[in-house]
């Protein structure tokens, strides 16, 4: 009896609804704003969407959302609308794309026209009822989870021999070619990309790119993947006057950051910012080798520091929405080109730690990680990776072995920092069911910013300090299946980190030229980095390193130590 009642009260209401409406459009006005409103009131209904993906035909849009059925105060139908990236809502919108009929399951269509000013490809959708007067959204955001689907580059992600990469300089590369690095590093400069010489057309409109500063990434990006090495680049978007549109709205430039969060909360924010990474995306897809090849993609660094990521004051989930819409206007560009690209975003060792996080600029790497899933799983998840930094604690010690007695480390899910000390609780992070890709995979995580001093302010050199952990550190990395990538920082010492007793370079740099990174001798680092992941010679390059570190066996301090077999 009560359900009968239940549904005989619903459709009373959906008739006084439908009568409102009726008499609107006749121009009987008698009574009705008493009634919509009673009827708006009485809406119970929620939706949500579970897929939203690309059909094989690549024009349509298949859309599935369960809903708990409850039709009250509506005229009994679901109503499917698009959000660009830049909008927030319907608000008095009636262009609704599709409708379905009432009930616990839908299903909708639409086209995506890739390629079109009306180009779907980036957008977002939610399911609206009609309480009769306005459509009232009554689901969460949901994006298109496969571009991959559209790229013409479906070629499989190429993982190297081994882990190892350096960050290095171009007019070096001779010298990394005889180091065997198979992965390196690269910065691109996001906000410098905007001006002339070379035109580019996305989508129906004609874009701008600056050819001199172009030019210089190919030749870089080129001379790195054409020596068979992974090339990571990591796009940071520094303070740029001539180009506005690509920082966040009401951001003002600040003496502290030294980079800003992208924009696609305005409509000229993403139209800029979508076909600067499509660009990009397209250029550096491997199909010219004049131009080269770029495998993994870093969406800004340090994300949870908001130094390198600036916005202004915001709590933990309002700032990560702005950066996943703006990552993902990243992803559906990079992997609707390139469709095994992968696409990171960077935190540093601060995982948990009460010093280093406020909830305002800075955020814990664990915060981040956490909420920026969850977002995901109602916007659609997506194959997203990290890129960590596990520099030693503090960066003025290279033994990392002892930090755990800064009171910073544990081996816990809350440890503070989360550095090569206790690297294997960042990947038993990522094992857990909830934060796995949706292969049931573990995501990929690639170390891209790390290394060990050389140099010490009272100890003066200590190079082989330096050298015994990047072994201990490398084979940390080498033996732990959940870590694709380490990339060491840096080939030679910067004078402005020397200046503050940072010597992280395999070679020593000349001081006498602060302006440039000159090297001059090199450190004993350099043939340990060398010989480090070759079979033959790998023990023997570290044997050196045990009594620094105090251990008789690599295997009793590393879990599942990769040459336990040739260890005698």
């Amino acid at each position: 009896m009560q359900k009968k009642n239940k549904i005989l009260r619903a459709a009373g209401l959906l008739c006084a609804a439908a009568l409102c409406l009726a008499g609107a459009k006749a121009g009987w006005t008698g009574g009705s704003t008493e009634i919509v409103a009673q009827a708006a009131a009485d809406i119970r209904t929620t939706a949500a969407i579970t897929s939203c993906t690309i059909a094989s035909d690549k024009n349509t849009i298949q859309i599935k959302a369960d809903s708990n059925g409850d039709m009250n105060a509506t005229d009994g139908k679901f109503y499917l609308f698009e959000l660009k990236p830049y909008e927030s809502g319907i608000g008095s919108r009636r262009d609704f794309l599709a409708t379905a009929g009432g009930g616990n399951s839908m299903s909708f269509q639409t086209t995506l026209d890739y390629g079109q000013e009306s180009d779907k490809l980036y957008s977002s959708f939610v399911v609206a009822v009609y309480d009769g007067t306005q459509f009232i959204t009554v689901s969460e955001p949901h994006y298109i989870t496969n571009p991959e689907i559209m790229a013409k580059n479906q070629a499989e992600f190429k993982d190297p021999s081994t882990k190892k990469g350096l960050n290095i300089e171009l007019s070096m590369l001779s010298d990394a070619f005889d180091l065997g690095v198979k992965h390196v590093g690269t910065n691109i400069a996001f906000h410098q990309i905007l001006g002339e010489g070379i035109d580019f057309t996305y989508d129906g409109k004609t874009y701008h790119f600056n050819k001199g500063v172009i030019e210089d990434y190919d030749r870089t990006i080129s001379a790195l993947s054409g020596k068979g090495m992974t090339v990571t680049a990591i796009i940071l978007n520094g303070w740029n006057d001539a180009t506005p549109d690509l920082i966040y709205p009401g951001t003002k430039k600040s003496s502290n950051a030294f980079y800003y969060l992208f924009n696609a909360a305005t409509e000229k924010g993403f139209d800029q910012t979508r076909a600067i990474i499509a660009f990009l995306a397209d250029r550096y897809d491997g199909s010219n080798p004049n131009y080269g090849k770029i495998s993994n993609w870093i969406v800004g660094n340090e994300i949870n520091n908001q130094q390198w990521n600036y916005t202004g004051e915001w709590d933990l989930t309002s700032y990560v929405k702005a950066y996943q819409k703006a990552f993902r206007v990243f992803y559906t560009a990079i992997k609707s080109t390139s469709a095994n690209d992968r696409v990171y975003f960077s935190l540093d060792y601060n995982w948990n730690n009460p010093q280093e996080k406020d909830g305002k600029l800075k955020y814990g790497g664990k915060e981040i990680v956490d909420s920026f899933n969850s977002i995901a799983n109602d916007w659609g998840q997506i194959d997203w990776g990290l890129a960590y930094h596990p520099y030693p604690c503090p960066m003025t010690e290279p033994e990392f072995w002892d930090d755990d007695k800064t009171g910073l480390i544990t081996n816990d899910f809350n440890s503070p920092v989360i550095n090569f000390k206790n690297l294997g609780i960042l990947t038993q992070y990522f094992e857990q069911t909830a934060l796995r890709a949706r292969s049931g995979n573990v995501r990929h995580i690639i170390l891209t910013e790390q290394g060990f001093t050389g140099v010490d302010a009272a100890r003066g050199d200590i190079q082989n300090i330096q050298a015994a952990a990047f072994a201990y550190s490398y084979y940390l990395v080498d033996s732990n299946p959940y870590i694709d990538a380490y990339i060491l920082s840096r080939q030679i010492d910067a004078p402005s980190e020397r200046k503050l007793n940072l010597g992280f370079g395999l070679w020593e740099c000349d001081m006498n030229q602060p302006n440039q990174i000159v090297p001059t001798k090199r450190r004993k680092i350099w043939q340990v980095f060398r010989d480090i992941d070759k079979k033959k010679d790998t023990l023997e390059a570290s044997e050196f390193a045990k009594s620094i570190i105090g251990i008789n066996k690599w295997s009793d301090v590393v879990p599942n130590f990769r040459w336990r077999a040739l260890e005698k």
